[in-house]
C-alpha cells in the first residue's frame, strides 16, 4: 500500500479541555475516588498531559496531530437567556483560551518539535463558515503558518457542507467522519474524497468508545489489536483519537498505557505511524496511490450532538 509499509496508523488528539477543575470533584464524589480531588489543588492539573504525550511519542520515534479548540464563552458570547440552559454550561464553560500564554506556548512547542497542529472546530462551527474561518485563523496566528486539517467538536458534521467550508478556508483534510459510541472501519479501509483537492480520514477509534480501559484493560486491548490486524489485512488507513486528558493516570488509569501499546504493536506489524497531515502530503505527491486509497463520499451523516466532554 505505502511502499514498504503494511498499513497506516494516524495518531490524533482532540484538546477539549486543559483542566479538569470542578469536574474532578463531581467524578470523585460519584466514583468515591478521592484521588480525583487532586485536580482542584493549587498547582495540580491532571488534564495537562502534553509533555507526557510528547515524551511517549518521541521515545517511539513517532509524531501525532493535536487539534485545538477555539470555543465561544457562555457569558460573553451568548444572550442572558442562554445562560440558564444546563447543556450550555457543559458545552461552553470550563474551556480554555488557546491564546493564553501556557496554551499558546505549548502549541508552538508542539509545532517546533514536529507535531502537527490543527483546528478542533467549535460546537456550532460545522455549519458556520464565518466562525470556522475565524477559528482556523486564531490557531494559525499562534504557529505562524497555515494549517491543513482538523476535526469538528463532538464529531458534528453536515455532508457535504462542512467539508465545503473546510476546503473554502484552506484545509486539505478532515477527520470528523466517525462515531463517538462505536469503533471500526464503518466508512471503509481507505480515505474518502468528496471532491478534488480534499480528503477525509475516517475516524476508526476514539478512546472513550472502548470497553472501560481502567476496569477491563485486557478486553480493551483485544479490541485494539483486532482493529490493527484488520487494518493490516486490508491495507487500511486507521485513524485514532486519544484525548490528551486520557493520559492522566488519576482521571483515566491505563489509557496512556494502552495508547503506547497500540503504537508499539502497529510498528511491530510494519505500519506507517504518524499524523494525518504528513500522510496527506505524502499521498499528494503520488496521485496514483491517492486514487487507490480514496473513494467517493458515502451517505449523509447527522451531527453527533449530545454533549459529553
Amino acid at each position: 500500500m505505502l511502499g514498504e509499509y503494511e498499513f497506516a496508523l494516524c495518531l490524533t488528539h482532540d484538546v477539549d479541555r486543559t483542566r479538569e477543575g470542578l469536574r474532578g470533584l463531581y467524578y470523585g464524589a460519584r466514583d468515591r475516588d478521592i484521588s480525583r480531588f487532586a485536580s482542584v489543588l493549587p498547582g495540580r492539573n491532571t488534564y495537562w498531559q502534553f509533555d507526557t504525550i510528547m515524551n511517549l511519542e518521541a521515545s517511539l520515534g513517532v509524531r501525532s496531530a493535536f487539534y485545538f479548540l477555539v470555543e465561544k464563552d457562555l457569558f460573553t458570547d451568548f444572550p442572558v437567556r442562554e445562560w440558564l440552559r444546563p447543556n450550555n454550561w457543559v458545552l461552553y464553560r470550563g474551556r480554555y483560551d488557546v491564546n493564553s500564554d501556557a496554551v499558546a506556548d505549548t502549541v508552538r512547542q508542539l509545532d517546533d518539535g514536529g507535531w502537527e497542529v490543527g483546528v478542533h472546530g467549535s460546537y456550532r462551527s460545522f455549519a458556520d463558515l464565518k466562525r470556522f474561518r475565524y477559528e482556523k485563523s486564531v490557531v494559525e496566528a499562534i504557529v505562524g503558518h497555515e494549517i491543513v486539517g482538523g476535526r469538528q467538536h463532538y464529531l458534528n458534521l453536515s455532508i457535504p457542507e462542512t467539508w465545503q467550508h473546510h476546503a473554502e478556508v484552506g484545509l486539505r483534510y478532515d477527520t470528523t467522519l466517525g462515531s463517538s459510541t462505536g469503533y471500526g472501519f464503518d466508512h471503509g479501509y481507505g480515505l474518502v474524497r468528496p471532491f478534488d483537492g480534499f480528503v477525509v480520514f475516517p475516524l476508526t477509534l476514539m478512546d472513550i468508545t472502548l470497553p472501560n480501559v481502567s476496569n477491563d484493560y485486557d478486553h480493551a486491548w483485544r479490541e485494539c489489536e483486532r482493529l490493527l490486524e484488520e487494518a493490516r489485512e486490508n491495507d487500511a488507513v486507521m485513524t485514532v483519537d486519544w484525548h490528551q486528558r486520557c493520559f492522566s493516570d488519576i482521571a483515566f488509569p491505563r489509557y496512556g498505557e494502552l495508547y503506547r501499546r497500540i503504537i508499539e504493536r502497529a510498528l511491530e506489524m510494519g505500519a506507517w505511524v504518524g499524523p494525518p497531515g504528513e500522510l496527506y502530503r505524502t499521498l499528494s505527491d503520488d496521485p496514483e496511490l491517492l486514487d487507490a486509497l480514496t473513494s467517493p463520499v458515502g451517505p449523509a451523516v447527522s451531527p453527533d450532538i449530545p454533549p459529553r466532554s
